[in-house]
């Protein structure tokens, strides 16, 4: 399991759009796997999960993305799992690093 939590400022649709649309050209075997949206006043939290095929460990992970959106002020928490062949403990975390990293860099890049 790999894990990013940040908060930054902007839109949070264009936010949510810009990760969105990242995840999904970042990898042919990228899926939007289910959403959900919710607000009350100007707090709003979208969540979105995503999947894709790990070719360096051979299996699949998914990446469970929170965003939360106050006015301007922006958090994503964002967790990785899956990637691992091993029976009781984790052996190979490559595929759930990748993943991770392609979110810290649209989060860069949003900034």
């Amino acid at each position: 399991m790999a894990k990013l939590e940040q908060t930054l400022t902007g839109s949070f649709d264009r936010f949510v759009d810009h990760i969105h649309e990242g995840i999904i050209s970042g990898s042919i075997s990228a899926s939007f796997e289910d959403g959900s949206d919710w607000q009350q006043g100007d707090t709003r939290v979208a969540v979105r999960v995503y999947e894709r095929y790990s070719w360096i460990g051979s299996n699949r992970v998914s990446l469970s993305v929170t965003i939360v959106g106050q006015g301007e002020r922006l958090f994503i928490s964002a967790v990785t799992s899956g990637g691992s062949q091993a029976v009781f403990f984790k052996i190979n975390t490559f595929g759930e690093q990748s993943f991770l990293s392609r979110l810290e860099q649209l989060v860069r890049d949003f900034r």
